[in-house]
């Protein structure tokens, strides 16, 4: 669908070109790939406001040249005020049914966590970067200004108008001319323009070094100002945020968690993200001649699908914010379980249950099965340089319909909403202080030390298992990163879902129709639940960039518009 992408010096991918564009102007003025990750993802923020805001979260990993992978949690924390109580005894939203809506909303302010992203970015700025918040977010300052508008934002503008009517400011800040902005139509952020001209003037304001003037932009959104808007704001329109729980956040850097796939050492970020469930999935895998069974033949899918399904029901029994619970990482990451793991796939049936592991114990996990609707998204960042460094990220969260903090331009997430109320004891059940479990999930990929694979996608709880096809696709069938992306792919969604409803839905698989009609049936008569879609209907869309000898190689999803360019 794509022509290759190569290039010999440096590479950006993302989820539009403008985002691509912020990127490739930051490495044209000498940065690194962490001053234009950086800038590519401030610009989504603009662009991506469908998919992704400044009001979201984001982990990140980072491999500087000579250095190991480090991670960035730039994810936010549930309120003081977010309670067990408070959302047992809470009136249903307009849009809501009392019979089945679920605990914490899946859209409005009731769902908003700390914005996380924001301190990520400057976090990962101020240790690895090389240029000033103003150089950085020159290009989404640009935008705030006016750029053309996407089908997809006018799309999603038009298909929330019931939510939108309700908060007059958000009306405002996405009619900004009074109706819909149609595709092409110049879209502008005038209140967005205000809030980093106002961060700029902080940063022009501070004395000292580079780093010091970053970490004032950061106190001024955390601490300053901009807190106090959200606090009012928050305060004003019934929201649990405050000041408080704004100025006590601060991202912070972490160890990714890895595992070796023969030969290849993969790193995701730790269990505060579904990001472990590609890791545990490969040591399950590690077991077969997946080559030998045939590129997405049906004894292919029967045993990956298999495996992804014991790795999300770890996800889903034991997954959270380890601040707050012991995680048995050990265990689920060793290659020992794995083995004891892979004796439980049946070559002849379909799982139908959720089976973790069992030495934690049972907990009563939510029973619905209606399916979540309204969950946006997210975006990807990729970006290597010259050097040799490599940032690979997944921003999301305040997405649309969000809601827009007063007169700052800021949208605000919803995040909360990946939170167990009623499961105590769970590692990701509600808490002051505490980061929702996220499926945002980054992956890098190197071989002898060195970096070879860097790949993010959207798609929520489908991103590890579209990311798993995509790796196993380069690594053990010697796919290029643009015909591994765009290669029919599974999503099962035997899980309990990460948002609003946490729906279990057994054995549920959906198949691309460009997989053989003779495959579907076999995959049917082992039992899996099959609903056949469209030849592109998978939710995920990855950005890849591979590292090799002197040449940089990009693949960019068609499924959802994803863009990579490189010099």
């Amino acid at each position: 669908m794509f022509p290759a992408v190569r290039g010999k010096h440096y590479m950006v991918g993302a989820g539009n070109n403008l985002a691509v564009a912020a990127g490739m102007q930051i490495l044209e003025q000498g940065g690194n790939a962490v001053d234009a990750g950086v800038a590519t993802a401030l610009a989504a923020s603009i662009t991506e406001m469908d998919h992704f805001g400044l009001g979201g979260e984001m982990p990140l990993l980072i491999k500087m040249k000579g250095q190991p992978v480090v991670v960035v949690s730039g994810v936010g924390t549930a309120p003081a005020l977010a309670t067990r109580e408070f959302f047992n005894s809470r009136k249903p939203e307009p849009w809501e049914d009392k019979a089945t809506m679920p605990p914490i909303p899946v859209n409005g302010i009731l769902a908003a966590t700390v914005p996380g992203v924001f301190d990520g970015l400057m976090l990962a700025l101020e240790k690895y970067g090389t240029m000033s918040f103003a150089q950085v977010v020159a290009p989404a300052l640009g935008y705030t200004r006016g750029f053309p508008a996407p089908e997809i934002l006018s799309t999603y503008i038009r298909d929330n108008q019931q939510y939108l009517q309700l908060w007059p400011v958000s009306l405002k800040f996405f009619e900004p001319n009074g109706h819909v902005p149609q595709p092409g139509e110049i879209f502008a952020e005038p209140s967005t323009t205000h809030t980093l001209e106002q961060l700029l003037a902080v940063e022009k304001k501070a004395h000292g070094k580079r780093e010091a003037k970053i970490e004032a932009v950061r106190n001024y959104f955390y601490r300053g100002a901009l807190a106090k808007q959200v606090d009012d704001f928050s305060q004003k329109n019934g929201g649990l945020l405050r000041y408080a729980d704004m100025a006590g956040f601060h991202a912070e850097f972490d160890t990714p968690r890895t595992t070796d796939y023969h030969g290849y050492t993969v790193n995701k970020p730790g269990f505060w993200t579904q990001g472990p469930v590609m890791l545990e999935a490969l040591n399950i895998l590690e077991g077969y001649d997946l080559k030998a069974m045939g590129h997405n033949s049906p004894r292919y899918l029967h045993t990956v699908v298999e495996a992804v399904k014991l790795a999300f029901a770890d996800r889903d029994r034991y997954y959270g914010d380890p601040k707050f619970s012991k995680i048995p990482e050990e265990t689920l990451l060793s290659k020992e379980y794995a083995a004891e793991r892979r004796k439980q796939i049946d070559p002849e049936h379909a799982s139908m249950e959720s089976r973790p592991g069992a030495f934690g114990g049972p907990l009563p996990m939510p029973t619905s099965t209606a399916a979540t609707s309204g969950v946006a998204d997210t975006t990807c960042v990729d970006a290597v340089d010259a050097q040799g460094n490599v940032f690979s990220a997944t921003p999301s969260g305040a997405w649309l319909p969000s809601v827009i903090v007063g007169e700052a331009g800021i949208p605000l997430g919803t995040r909360l909403q990946s939170m167990l109320v009623n499961t105590p004891g769970h590692a990701n059940s509600l808490g002051a202080g505490k980061r929702p479990r996220v499926t945002l999930s980054p992956t890098m990929v190197l071989k002898n030390g060195q970096p070879v694979l860097a790949l993010s996608t959207p798609g929520g709880d489908n991103q590890d298992q579209a990311l798993l096809q995509v790796l196993l696709n380069i690594l053990d069938f010697g796919m290029s990163p643009q015909q591994a992306v765009e290669a029919p792919r599974f999503q099962t969604e035997h899980f309990y879902a990460s948002f609003a409803n946490h729906e279990f839905i057994p054995g549920k698989l959906n198949l691309e129709n460009r997989l053989p009609k003779e495959t579907v049936d076999t995959l049917i008569q082992l039992g899996h639940k099959v609903t056949v879609q469209g030849p592109w209907s998978n939710g995920s869309a990855p950005v890849v960039i591979q590292i090799g000898e002197g040449v940089l190689e990009g693949g960019a999803d068609p499924r959802r518009g994803r863009y990579v360019f490189g010099r």
